[in-house]
């Protein structure tokens, strides 16, 4: 193993009892250790994520790391065992026997065996495994074990630390990291020499002794003693950087990899028994290495597949379940805190893909994806788990979370670019933080999503659940549940308020309002309802049953001879949906509906949410004679100058300025000033709020308003909107029959 991408540290392989030190990924490939190392940036076992060089953070594959600096003590052993190790360098560099050769120096074995060590060291198999990330395999332990025996500890060293030195300059790293690599190898396979020469009864510095049965045993127990030492060595970087006992360390990284190293130590053994046999013998070995890196190839590439988003490249549910349980098992939940998740819900997404298409929506998704992964705190996990969600796995207390899932959120508020085209996403947000929220991964992602629904239905951006949401949130399930029953059951009616004219008396147009005749619970109001529907893409199907039902009840006034106009209401989602143009189309030719007949009003707010696509629908609306309302005028941020830029043909004056304009002079200005500016501009005028004579008065004498209230009438079926006509058309001196 060796020192990865921080400037003084190493890792072991994940483990369940300690903490990992970040970014040294390429670590576990050193001759003597060759454990898998890890190469994603990520949360193991029990792994709390530390990282002691000063490397600034990245963010890779949906994993941002947190920088720390290194702690006093572990400078100080780095500086001892890079001393002693280039010490021992030295020693070994002057002392041994360059200049004599035996008459047994198997040269072309050794050169095998030297290219082999280089090779496999800069060469590793990757491997990758669901719930351990992506990990490296060195293979060249067994050569540097077998050049101990062919060639001496001169040349073994000489070979190991060359490898390391060009796996460090291929991979760019910083001289502290390649000195402390070149030390603590030349310390292991020293290590490692002394004990087989030893056993071999030859003093460690002179020649080799020719390779026979009896040193195969003092060759793997040298191999053992190489892998010791330099688990002891990176496991001390690994102890002092992350606060863990030595000895755990150790021992989680040896029972991971114990039997690769055994296998590894075997293959050593014999390169160094069939060396003598020549070049050609030792070439056999390179067959199981090179199908190692094939395989693995394979197999890195199905388990990558099983665990990432094919489409962004985070990582999928699979994937954050064990980042979960990873969490859980790293907190232990005594006084911690954590972890977190934040469940993200793009707005209106399908809306998108129905009418700009797939390949469009996905170019969004891997934005989106890009953003959050960018914008997510340090430790923190992204992941992409359906369609539009996306899922966080974040650090820190329930504030910390928020405000992490708020950071989130906002990262989608720049406006996306997809050809040609200036796309608004917004996202809804739950948030979930154990203990409180939940003690494992199953509950606290029932409960993430209880938040993100909740956050949905009350139109925040964000919710962190709360246990009063379960009972709210089963009850709106239960009614969204009886709400498609009462679409398929034709439980569903439409009621017409009455829009007066001020000045003459006379009904000049109907709102259209659903109503549900719920067969347990009684009558339900649009407010109780609409939200769900809008929520959950039932608004379609609510809006389509309206329309149809309005336009046949008006077709059968007009038939009577009343030219009355009728307003319906259009959710924000039907302003990004181009097929509403060819559904309106289609029913007012179904009933032969005039132009000028149909309002449809939509708010500000809709408007303001996707000012370009609503622009592009609300143009091909009216180009079928469609009349547009702007509904709720005054509660948003939109222009009387804008709106009329878009073409629109009415204007409704909010109630809740309406309604108190007899009583706060400021109310009154604003109503006065939107009416008068609002007719100069050639719309008409609709005052909601309309609730006693006094208001009705005061806005006659603005103009000519159309009023709309308890006070001018309540909604009412259509037959009853049919018999008011009748009698304003016997009341009327001139006969007028509706219409304005």
């Amino acid at each position: 193993m060796k020192c990865g991408h921080n400037p003084v540290v190493a890792t072991l392989s994940t483990g369940e009892t300690y903490e990992q030190v970040e970014d040294c990924q390429r670590q576990h490939d050193g001759p003597c250790c060759r454990e898998l190392r890890d190469h994603r940036r990520r949360l193991g076992p029990r792994q709390r994520r530390v990282q002691v060089g000063l490397d600034p953070s990245e963010n890779e594959g949906g994993v941002k790391t947190r920088v720390l600096a290194p702690p006093s003590s572990l400078a100080i052993y780095l500086f001892l065992v890079s001393v002693l190790g280039l010490t021992s360098l030295g020693l070994i560099a002057f002392l041994s026997p360059w200049g004599s050769t035996p008459a047994h120096l198997l040269v072309g074995a050794t050169i095998f065996l030297a290219v082999g060590a280089i090779l496999g060291e800069i060469k590793p198999v990757r491997l990758i495994s669901p719930g351990e990330g992506t990990r490296f395999l060195s293979t060249s332990s067994p050569f540097v074990l077998a050049l101990i025996a062919v060639a001496g500890p001169g040349i073994a060293v000489l070979v190991q630390v060359t490898a390391s030195i060009a796996d460090d300059v291929l991979s760019r790293r910083s001289v502290i990291k390649s000195l402390f690599n070149t030390a603590q190898y030349s310390l292991s396979v020293l290590a490692a020499a002394a004990v087989y020469y030893a056993l071999a009864g030859v003093p460690l510095l002179s020649l080799p002794p020719l390779v026979g049965p009896q040193h195969i045993a003092p060759l793997l127990l040298a191999g053992i003693v190489m892998v010791a030492v330099n688990w002891l060595l990176v496991a001390g970087v690994v102890s002092l950087a992350t606060h863990q006992r030595l000895s755990a360390v150790i021992k989680i990284d040896a029972q991971q990899t114990l039997l690769t190293n055994g296998l590894l130590i075997s293959v050593g053994g014999v390169a160094a028994a069939v060396a003598p046999l020549g070049v050609g013998v030792l070439v056999l070995l390179a067959g199981p290495v090179v199908a190692a890196h094939l395989f693995a190839a394979k197999a890195a590439k199905y388990a990558h597949a099983a665990t990432h988003d094919s489409l962004t490249g985070l990582g999928n549910r699979e994937q954050i379940d064990l980042a979960l349980g990873r969490a859980f098992v790293e907190t232990g939940h005594g006084d911690a805190m954590g972890p977190g998740l934040v469940l993200l819900d793009l707005d209106h997404f399908k809306d998108i893909n129905d009418t700009l298409g797939h390949p469009v929506g996905d170019r969004i998704l891997k934005e989106v994806a890009a953003r959050l992964a960018s914008s997510a705190p340090d430790g923190a996990s992204v992941h992409r788990i359906g369609g539009d969600e996306f899922a966080v796995v974040v650090e820190g207390n329930e504030a910390e979370c928020e405000i992490a899932a708020r950071d989130l959120v906002d990262s989608l508020d720049a406006p996306i670019q997809v050809e040609g085209l200036e796309l608004l996403v917004r996202a809804s947000a739950g948030v979930a933080v154990a203990p409180s929220h939940g003690l494992n991964g199953e509950t606290l992602m029932k409960n993430v999503d209880i938040a993100l629904y909740h956050a949905k239905l009350e139109r925040d951006r964000i919710s962190v659940y709360s246990r009063e949401f379960d009972v709210n949130t089963v009850e709106r399930l239960r009614l969204l549940a009886d709400l498609r029953t009462a679409l398929e059951l034709g439980q569903l009616h439409v009621v017409y308020q009455p829009q007066v004219s001020l000045a003459t008396g006379q009904t000049v147009a109907v709102e259209a309002l659903v109503r549900w005749e719920h067969p347990d619970r009684g009558l339900i109001l649009p407010d109780a309802f609409i939200p769900l529907a809008e929520n959950s893409g039932l608004i379609y199907p609510v809006t389509a049953f309206v329309l149809d039902r309005a336009l046949s009840d008006l077709a059968a006034w007009r038939r009577a001879g009343f030219e009355t106009r009728i307003s319906v209401n259009l959710s924000a989602r039907h302003l990004s949906d181009i097929a509403l143009v060819d559904q309106v189309g289609a029913a007012l030719d179904r009933y032969d509906i005039p132009q000028g007949a149909l309002v449809l009003e939509v708010t500000e707010t809709g408007i303001l949410a996707d000012a370009a696509r609503a622009g592009t629908v609300i143009r091909a609306v009216r180009a079928r004679g469609v009349d547009i309302s702007i509904d709720d005028y005054g509660t948003g941020n939109a222009s009387l100058s804008y709106l009329r830029r878009l073409e629109v043909d009415e204007l409704k004056v909010d109630r809740s300025f309406v309604s108190r304009l007899n009583d706060d002079d400021h109310d009154l200005i604003i109503v006065r000033s939107t009416v008068e500016l609002a007719l100069a501009l050639g719309l008409r005028v609709v005052a909601e709020g309309v609730e006693d004579a006094a208001t009705a008065d005061v806005l006659a004498a603005f103009g000519d308003v159309i009023g709309q209230g308890f006070h001018l009438g309540r909604p009412v079926s259509a037959d009853q909107i049919a018999q008011r006509l009748v009698g304003e058309q016997a009341t009327s001196p001139s006969g007028q029959r509706g219409g304005h």
